[in-house]
């Protein structure tokens, strides 16, 4: 994971759908593509997630570019 910029913040055992919860924090959302193919890619694991989160000054700021679209739903 810091090859690729990227660090890890904590790991942690856990029961439940997953075995493993691990937090880590990437460059952007295409490093962090590249590291879940080449950990699939491994083999050591049959089933993961990866979920996104955003700063508070990142979401501000979508809120922000959200208020700019002119979005009508279909009718």
């Amino acid at each position: 994971m810091e090859k690729l910029g990227g660090k890890l913040h904590g790991m942690w055992l856990t029961f439940g759908e997953y075995d493993l919860v691990a937090i880590a924090e990437l460059p952007n959302a295409m490093t962090a593509a590249a590291f879940a193919m080449a950990i699939g890619a491994g083999g050591a694991m049959s089933s993961y997630r990866t979920t996104p989160m955003l700063s508070m000054d990142e979401a501000v700021q979508a809120m922000k570019t959200a208020g700019t679209v002119a979005y009508q739903p279909p009718k």
